[in-house]
């Protein structure tokens, strides 16, 4: 998956910082797309999947203008808790980011019947 980093992607933009490159709030949600995305191949009918943990190392900014790739592995599973490998890299190819993050397969309609 590849996303172009615009102005609306800064520190600045979002409110995570003061500098105008790539935000890690923002990039914390194109990890999590991908994870959700690949979630969906081991969903059965009527589940979804919420994420519950996040350990993202953001080790390089990177400018607007820049393009980012993001990779999620295929998740290992264990029971209901899905575990994916992520990365991130710039158009030189230097990896800018990397971690893990967690979700939970859940029965949709009992989720959402529990919040408050």
């Amino acid at each position: 998956m590849r996303h172009e980093v615009t102005p609306a992607d800064t520190a600045l933009a979002v409110g995570s910082g003061d500098v105008e490159v790539l935000a890690t709030p923002r990039l914390l949600t194109w990890l999590e797309y991908a994870t959700a995305q690949l979630a969906l191949r081991v969903l059965d009918p009527g589940q979804t999947s919420v994420g519950t943990a996040v350990r993202i190392r953001h080790r390089l900014p990177t400018r607007v203008g820049d393009t980012v790739d993001i990779v999620a592995d295929d998740p290992a599973v264990d029971g209901r808790q899905l575990l994916f490998r992520v990365r991130a890299t710039n158009s030189a190819g230097q990896l800018i980011a990397d971690g893990e993050l967690e979700r939970v397969v859940v029965d949709r309609s009992r989720f959402l019947a529990n919040v408050p």
